[in-house]
């Protein structure tokens, strides 16, 4: 799915907007999560953070979370904040597929974000309701190729995850199961 938003609706666009401002380089932040799911795919359901991976140069992790980070005045004065995550369970070859969001619109932040098989898969690990509920509607939104969607678990995915797998395997069966139930339910509204 082509991703061909040019704006971001507010807060959002004041908050970054502030953030490209007080940066002194170029910083290229893929971005995943609720932030994607409800800027880029049009999810009504609302997020205060702001999810970023592998920040580029890596030394503007540090600065993004002095600057924009949980507690920091830009993030209270917003209500909003960057969260450079750490670790992440995403697929192997999320990078490949990285879209420009929102292009030319700041001067020093470049965001790029996952395509939606790949965020929908970074929720998996976690599994909290409403990672299930941005799946389920992610999968309405695009609509899902469930064969890519489960090649993309097992080859890219399930062989990097770590803990009980046996338990990721049932999630993400359920995960199948509750889309293809939803998906037949729709193609049968439609006769």
């Amino acid at each position: 799915m082509s991703i061909s938003i040019t704006t971001l609706r507010e807060p959002w666009l004041s908050f970054l907007h502030e953030i490209d401002q007080q940066i002194d380089e170029v910083t290229v932040l893929p971005c995943l999560g609720g932030f994607v799911v409800t800027e880029c795919y049009g999810n009504q359901r609302t997020t205060a953070d702001f999810d970023v991976l592998d920040v580029a140069p890596r030394s503007m992790s540090a600065k993004l979370i002095q600057l924009a980070g949980r507690g920091s005045e830009l993030a209270v004065r917003h209500r909003l904040y960057i969260d450079v995550v750490g670790v992440a369970s995403v697929p192997y070859e999320y990078e490949s597929r990285l879209t420009d969001f929102c292009p030319g619109m700041f001067k020093k932040l470049h965001l790029r974000v996952m395509d939606p098989y790949d965020i929908a898969l970074s929720k998996l690990s976690r599994n909290l309701d409403r990672d299930h509920d941005d799946v389920m509607y992610l999968a309405r939104a695009v609509p899902f190729d469930l064969d890519l969607f489960e090649r993309r678990y097992k080859d890219e995915l399930r062989p990097d995850l770590f803990g009980n797998i046996a338990e990721k395997d049932d999630w993400f069966q359920s995960w199948l199961d509750d889309i293809r139930e939803e998906q037949k339910q729709r193609a049968t509204e439609a006769w």
